[in-house]
């Protein structure tokens, strides 16, 4: 860590390491993957989407394949015998690489199913409402996002990144390069996998042909689709069904809509929304849309000037999206007590002159990041940075008495009462002790000034 800069998320996985934060209900347990925002989308109209459902060419092949079916003695594990997966190919024209997929959709979907080794046609039928549809769809790119771990598009490497793949698409909704997806993948495998030159040579030969394969089978199953510039953009239902998965996973998918409805509101409305978590990170983009930089700027540090620890963690997060436009009312926020450390990191991450922050600042701000967790709730919650400690969480919370944030013996009070670690929870009582010492008249050291 620089002296003035925060890797502002080493505190925050210090604490989901070692324990359970209470004003985090168990629903939001600390995940292993990084919650994501994502750019908002338009939805096409939902009658639209399910008229287009039957028309993809996996679930059209699910369709006959049940209707080719209908009563027939399967094997033990649920799967068309020999002789009878050859005449489906045969008879029906399904590619023999594709029939397993086309199979455990049927069967997944309701469309077949399978009682004392016997096949019958499902409870469902493809003459639903709208809605009854796009659960089905939803069903079918479940089954297709799953088979990922069982060799989904013939490529362990594209399989092993297909779900940030299609989130890369997702992202770019003009579509991306085949060229880029490659090199996207590539990049990702050498980090999570660390192969050798000799191996990345090999996948880095082997994948364009993979890749287009694994492309064609996608299209096939009606999720991406070539662009008039040849680009992979995804279909509108894949959109609507990448987005399902994505909210599944935690990650801040809005719709174009979702993010609209909070355009227009003040600086304080839109703080407000965000600590309740009835508004989520995405909102900010086009709410900063609408105004200047300066302005922004201006409304979110009076706000948390004179606001609570939450309102403060919300107005940090918000002006990270701003770059040097916003230098001016931020450089003035210097001179506020309880601004004057955010304000100085904003300016040296930005390598704008700004004055030092001593190791005392630091440990301050890691109490407000702690203490703003209390105020949130919902998305807000994870969406939160805390500052990194530098040492561990036991050395931190010594030092939080000395330093004279408001919060302290809340935080603290916070961790004593919940945290597993028994040694945390015993330097946590400690220091509460000797923090209410010094709220009562005890010594006072000069970093509790301002």
């Amino acid at each position: 860590m620089a002296n003035n800069v925060f890797d502002l998320a080493e505190l925050r996985k210090l604490i989901d390491e070692q324990a359970a934060v209470p004003s985090r209900p168990p629903e939001e347990a600390p995940v292993e993957h990084e919650a994501l925002t994502f750019p908002p989308v338009l939805l096409a109209a939902d009658a639209e989407l399910a008229a287009a459902v039957p028309v993809v060419p996996l679930v059209a092949d699910a369709i006959r394949l049940t209707t080719w079916t209908g009563t027939r003695q399967v094997t033990a594990e649920g799967h068309l015998s020999e002789a009878d997966a050859e005449g489906a190919v045969a008879e029906l024209g399904l590619p023999a690489s594709r029939l397993r997929l086309v199979w455990i959709v049927a069967v997944n979907t309701g469309l077949l199913q399978i009682l004392g080794g016997r096949t019958s046609r499902g409870p469902l039928s493809m003459r639903l409402t709208v809605e009854a549809t796009l659960e089905f769809w939803d069903g079918v790119v479940m089954d297709v996002l799953d088979r990922a771990d069982a060799g989904l598009t013939g490529s362990a490497v594209v399989d092993g990144h297909l779900a940030e793949m299609l989130a890369t698409i997702y992202s770019v909704r003009s579509g991306v390069a085949t060229a880029n997806l490659a090199r996207g993948i590539l990049q990702s495998h050498e980090v999570a996998c660390a192969p050798g030159p000799v191996e990345m040579r090999r996948l880095a030969a082997a994948l364009p042909a993979e890749l287009l394969e694994a492309l064609s089978l996608l299209t096939y199953c009606g999720l991406v689709e070539q662009t008039a510039a040849g680009r992979t953009a995804l279909t509108p239902l894949g959109v609507w069904a990448i987005r399902r998965d994505l909210l599944r996973e935690g990650h801040d998918a809005p719709t174009a809509a979702e993010v609209q409805v909070f355009a227009d509101l003040s600086a304080a409305e839109l703080v407000a929304a965000l600590v309740k978590g009835s508004a989520t990170q995405s909102a900010v983009a086009g709410w900063l849309e609408r105004r200047s930089p300066d302005s922004a700027a201006r409304d979110l540090i009076e706000i948390a000037a004179s606001g609570t620890a939450g309102q403060r963690g919300t107005v940090g997060a918000i002006l990270e999206e701003l770059g040097p436009e916003a230098e001016a009312p931020v450089r003035q926020a210097l001179d506020d007590p309880l601004m004057r450390r955010y304000a100085a990191s904003w300016l040296h991450i930005r390598d704008l002159d700004a004055p030092p922050l001593s190791p005392e600042d630091h440990t301050w701000i890691a109490v407000d990041s702690l203490a703003a967790l209390m105020h949130l709730s919902g998305p807000a919650a994870g969406r939160l940075d805390t500052p990194e400690p530098g040492e561990d969480l036991i050395k931190l919370v010594g030092e939080m008495p000395a330093v004279g944030h408001p919060d302290t013996i809340a935080v603290l009070d916070m961790l004593a009462t919940a945290h597993d670690d028994q040694a945390v929870v015993k330097a946590a009582r400690k220091a509460a002790m000797k923090a209410r010492s010094l709220e009562h008249g005890g010594p006072r050291p000069a970093a509790q000034r301002g």
